[in-house]
């Protein structure tokens, strides 16, 4: 890792939830840093209030000064989700400024660390922030680049203690999208999933497969991998580098889970690994995926000497990440869930696990898709999961960086969605509209700006819950 000669960090996307992780650390490690970005945020809110110069004018006249007049020493990190035209995009690649994408940087920061690097289709943010929280918890120096904020630390970055005679752990979620999980160093590998997605970019199902397993082979020879049943399946055992491999799945023969019980608040479950046994573990962010993905976290815990006991208090106190199963209302006979979900795995996951948690309450799903050909790709895969619902609410395609595709609109699921109750509504109408009909267990789903009628819809929940009980 060389930064040598370095004193400024500008970043042209910092909102985004990896940027903003990256320009925290330079920042913490004593760079001044700034960036751009489109719209203004509550994460890009709290990087000013950190410190951090941020404009939201894509203009040359934003940038500071001691990017403009210092070029030698400033570093350019930037997202491919910034558009080509961008003003200070082309200024910095036309000018010989040292030009990064965050995934280079990212793996720049981790060579010179102990990484353990986790990847997968889904549940790869809540497995790293799982595994971070359970060393971070348990006394092990680390630091911890995650894609999404942690309700433990309210951040996605994790910092460790710098006194510590030990060596550094670092823990990344290692993103498949245009490849970025290629350029990092890993000495441990997690895969939590295989399946197909990122289409727009990888072209067909099998190049993804082709990416996870050039991947899992980037992990150091005396490294290990530890990948989950159904993803080894799909990449081919006799493909998986030559290093300690362990396979794991709620019904591993390898690392699994037994007597898994699904409670109101919480998952109660028994680890083995045909070595060890945990019982009676209880995790309080619920879900069978996620009790799947803490067998991930608790062997690599157990590998890195943690005891049985700080293995159990890591399990109970995590308190999971903003927008992945995150339960906003449970009282009163009503719930409101949150989730990120937006692929029909996902989606499947997630919903199967509220059933088990509430079997005898209609469930009411309201879903956003995200992007136009994911929504196009994958549309017989999001009706029939959504079909797990006795209520489907959809809203429009959020489009994110595509152009409208004809043909593709969120009404196209409409058809194969099985449930008694199933309609588009404009986003701007929901609120109204939901208070014409009766919820019971409610569930947000879906990547773009859904979250932002979320407060709103937790705020209406909790003001009417006696609105309508019968």
């Amino acid at each position: 890792m060389s930064f040598e000669g370095i004193n400024s960090v500008h970043l042209l996307g910092i909102g985004g939830i990896g940027m903003s992780a990256l320009a925290r650390w330079f920042r913490h490690e004593g760079y001044a840093v700034s960036g751009y970005d489109r719209t203004p945020s509550s994460l890009t809110d709290e990087l000013i209030a950190e410190g951090m110069q941020i404009s939201f004018e894509d203009k040359l006249e934003t940038i500071p000064n001691v990017i403009k007049e210092s070029p030698e020493k400033a570093l350019i990190i930037w997202t491919p989700a910034m558009p080509k035209g961008s003003v200070q995009l082309n200024f910095f690649q036309e000018n010989g400024y040292q030009f990064k994408k965050r995934s280079e940087v990212l793996g720049m920061v981790t060579s010179s660390y102990y990484t353990i690097a986790v990847a997968g289709t889904h549940g790869k943010t809540t497995t790293s922030s799982m595994i971070a929280h359970m060393l971070k918890s348990a006394g092990k120096p680390v630091v911890a680049f995650l894609g999404g904020i942690t309700q433990n630390y309210q951040s996605n970055l994790i910092l460790g203690d710098k006194k510590s005679k030990e060596k550094t752990l670092v823990v990344v979620e290692a993103d498949e999208f245009d490849r970025s999980f290629l350029r990092l160093h890993p000495n441990e590998v997690v895969l939590t999933s295989a399946d197909p997605d990122h289409l727009d970019i990888y072209g067909d199902e099998q190049h993804i497969l082709d990416g996870f397993l050039e991947f899992v082979n980037l992990v150091d020879k005396k490294g290990r991998l530890y990948i989950q049943q159904k993803a080894a399946q799909r990449l081919g055992e006799g493909k998986l580098p030559k290093v300690a491999t362990r396979e794991y799945g709620l019904r591993s023969s390898g690392i699994g889970a037994e007597n898994i019980q699904a409670r109101p608040g919480s998952f109660v479950f028994d680890y083995l690994d045909g070595k060890n046994e945990i019982k009676g573990l209880e995790l309080f962010i619920p879900g069978f995926h996620n009790v799947e993905n803490a067998l991930a976290a608790i062997a690599i815990a157990l590998d890195h000497q943690i005891s049985v006991e700080q293995i159990r208090n890591g399990i109970s106190s995590f308190k999971g990440v903003k927008r992945r199963f995150e339960i906003h209302v449970n009282e009163g006979n009503r719930v409101f869930i949150d989730d990120y979900a937006h692929h029909p795995e996902e989606i499947r996951a997630c919903l199967s696990s509220v059933r088990a948690m509430f079997p005898t309450k209609k469930l009411t799903v309201i879903f956003q898709p995200h992007l136009f050909t994911r929504t196009r790709d994958f549309a017989e895969g999001f009706s029939e999961s959504l079909s797990l619902a006795d209520s489907v609410i959809l809203l429009d395609i959020y489009p994110a960086r595509e152009l409208p595709i004809e043909g593709v609109t969120a009404a196209m699921l409409l058809e194969g969605i099985n449930t008694g109750h199933k309609e588009l509504v404009a986003k701007e109408d929901l609120m109204s509209h939901l208070d014409q009909v009766s919820t019971e267990v409610l569930v947000t789903l879906g990547a773009g700006d859904i979250d932002r009628l979320v407060p709103g819809i937790a705020s209406w929940m909790k003001e009417g819950l006696n609105r309508f009980e019968s």
